[in-house]
């Protein structure tokens, strides 16, 4: 089971996306456990304020280090083996590889991002990885914090009805999913292929993986650089440029 504990702002922007689905069922179950903490619990004075205005002059907000740092004294336990997660459009961009990895933790702490950023010294003292979820910017990372929580939590063991699932997954092996087809077999005369009708499983395997190449050279092309082609792939490949000449 692994352990969230989220540090936001704005817990209650959680509690309707943690109410339904797999991640609803899962916690139900018991193989995760998501705890909602408020960073104004630790503010120190009278407002709650858990921002100031930047040294040196500059337009918005930062957050102040001083509640994130107290919340995170009450939270993490000396013995406890944890990892504290900032989320910020400035950190390492998720993937497969790192929601894998993250899915060996038992216990993952998430602060959220706001307003202009945070203290600096959040940065340097209390965290153990930044992650960002692309190169754009959000109004605060809840959101964000909650597509980690959701891409993580597929990697737990009987999160999924399938365990197999995250191994088929865009990404999982640097390659794009294959097409995906379900009844109907035909609708407004859109045909499924006839290889999946077929009960040839050979075929179909053969199939996924030449749509799975087609899709990647034509969409992500990048990622078949970070991809160990087999001779077979290969040639698959070789088949497709030449279909576009």
């Amino acid at each position: 089971m692994i352990n969230f504990e989220i540090l936001s702002l704005f817990p209650e922007m959680f509690v309707s996306p943690l109410d339904f689905s797999l991640l609803k069922k899962a916690q139900e179950k018991g193989l995760l456990n998501i705890c909602l903490h408020d960073i104004r619990d630790w503010a120190n004075d009278k407002h709650k304020m858990a921002d100031d205005a930047p040294y040196g002059g500059g337009c918005g907000m930062v957050m102040k280090v001083e509640p994130v740092e107290k919340a995170l004294r009450a939270i993490r336990k000396p013995e406890d083996d944890s990892i504290v997660v900032l989320m910020t459009p400035q950190g390492e961009v998720l993937n497969q590889k790192i929601a894998a990895q993250l899915a060996a933790q038992k216990h993952i702490i998430i602060i959220c991002g706001h307003y202009e950023g945070v203290d600096e010294r959040i940065r340097e003292h209390l965290v153990d990885r930044e992650i960002s979820i692309g190169d754009y910017i959000l109004t605060g990372g809840e959101l964000a914090a909650l597509v980690l929580v959701d891409a993580v939590s597929r990697f737990i063991p009987d999160v999924l009805g399938n365990p197999l699932s995250t191994g088929n997954d865009s990404f999982s092996e640097n390659i794009l999913e294959y097409p995906q087809y379900t009844r109907p077999a035909k609708y407004n005369d859109w045909m499924v292929p006839d290889v999946l009708l077929s009960g040839n499983h050979a075929q179909i395997e053969l199939w996924r993986k030449r749509e799975s190449l087609i899709r990647t050279y034509k969409r992500r092309p990048d990622l078949l650089k970070m991809l160990e082609l087999s001779a077979e792939d290969k040639k698959i490949l070789d088949e497709i440029k030449q279909d576009e000449i």
